[in-house]
């Protein structure tokens, strides 16, 4: 096992690179599984969570090659069944669901996993697949599911869910007739998904808005198609030039994207411009007090709910921050707390109050952006940091040590404590 250790004080000056986005990729390779022949993948991030995808679709029996560039050859699918082993460790497992049931009419998938933040079902899946025409039986933790070709449906989601949109995307473009998703997730992923089917022969229109129609097709084809860039990489990467008020051009990214992002680090007083695809940011001294609440695209990502956390731990005064999609996102509360900030949780919001100056600790990730949330803490702490469990970074951040310490970042990895 490895840690992450950073001697901290040190402001990140330079240019840096965003990796392709893990949450295209992992929807995007599987749907590989509805056409047959070989797909070529290109900007496919160097991840935990696409390695998990790739052993997922080795043992349905497709052909994977690659890294960067990925190659699926899905043309002979000989197993139905994505086993505990694997989905255990990554909720995304269960996209394979829609994709195989839409094109083998079967499908046997373990109920998900993935970070401990808070309760993630799938009903909204599998309650779309049942109004196509699915037979779904849940037993010993299995999802089966059954059909002999997929009907359109009109389907209104009770709760905003990305992954469900996607996997009915997925389904509903080779059902039988018109799909109609309402209260669609909006996210840049599911209009990438939707770009990603249409380029293989799906008829999808309104992806990015709350209502999309699928028009169903007999058959799709391979495609060859790049990977958006990782908003979340990229917001991250800012907040570290902000914590270390560090001047930093964030490159090869979509800063449409990451309007909310920009927003609130502008509140917080942090200088942000925006370089045709590169976003430059240029920290200052004094911080200023925000307040956010997360929301789904276009609002505030939870997913950067906790690096925000740490630039708002600098700010002088109180900010409060609201979570509204995961009950379980201030686990790393308690790490911060260790490390000198004033954090009082109560309920789903927490109360920062600040200035803190960070001093070096031995802390423990307890999920993929509390990881990253720790390591932005320690760039900017007195002394040294240990990060423990990085195996959770790992499955969202591609090498994010090595570009921290291409900025001037003192940050290594060493073999450690789990």
């Amino acid at each position: 096992m490895y840690k992450i250790v950073i001697r901290g004080g040190h402001k990140l000056r330079g240019e840096v690179r965003v990796s392709g986005a893990k949450n295209a990729a992992l929807p995007i390779l599987a749907s590989s599984l509805l056409a047959a022949g070989r797909s070529t993948y290109r900007n496919v991030p160097d991840l935990g969570d696409v390695v998990t995808m790739k052993k997922l679709l080795r043992q349905l029996g497709a052909k994977v090659e690659g890294d960067g560039s990925t190659t699926v050859d899905s043309t002979h699918i000989t197993n139905f069944e994505a086993p505990y082993e694997l989905v255990k460790t990554m909720r995304a497992s269960a996209l394979v669901l829609g994709p195989l049931v839409g094109r083998y009419g079967q499908a046997r998938v373990s109920l998900p996993g993935g970070c401990a933040i808070g309760a993630r079902p799938i009903d909204q899946h599998l309650k779309g697949l049942a109004a196509m025409g699915a037979r779904i039986e849940l037993e010993h933790g299995l999802v089966n599911a059954r059909a002999k070709r997929l009907h359109g449906a009109t389907i209104v989601f009770d709760m905003v869910t990305v992954t469900g949109t996607e996997n009915l995307m997925m389904a509903a473009a080779l059902a039988k007739g018109c799909t109609t998703l309402e209260n669609a997730a909006c996210e840049p992923e599911v209009e990438e998904m939707a770009r990603v089917l249409n380029k293989m022969g799906a008829r999808i229109r309104g992806a990015g808005t709350t209502l999309i129609t699928i028009e169903g097709v007999d058959e799709l084809h391979p495609l060859d198609h790049a990977v958006i860039p990782d908003r979340v990489e990229a917001g991250t990467l800012m907040v570290a030039a902000a914590v270390t008020r560090g001047n930093v051009l964030v490159k090869d990214c979509l800063p449409e994207h990451l309007d909310a992002v920009i927003a609130k680090l502008q509140a917080a007083g942090v200088e942000v411009t925006v370089e045709g695809d590169a976003v430059r940011v240029l920290g200052r001294r004094e911080i200023r007090p925000a307040d956010i609440a997360t929301r789904p695209y276009p609002g505030f990502p939870t997913d950067m709910q906790a690096q925000f956390m740490v630039l708002m731990a600098q700010a002088r005064g109180q900010s409060v921050l609201s979570e509204n999609i995961f009950e379980n996102r201030f686990m790393h509360v308690p790490e911060l707390r260790r490390m000198g900030a004033d954090i009082v949780v109560e309920g789903h919001t927490a109360i920062v109050r600040g200035p803190t100056k960070f001093k070096g600790a031995k802390v423990m990730a307890t999920d993929l952006r509390a990881s990253a949330c720790l390591v932005l803490a320690g760039l900017a702490a007195e002394g040294t940091t240990e990060v423990l469990r990085v195996y959770h970074l790992d499955r969202g951040y591609e090498h994010l040590e090595r570009k921290l310490r291409g900025l001037g970042a003192d940050v290594r990895r060493v073999k450690g404590e789990l």
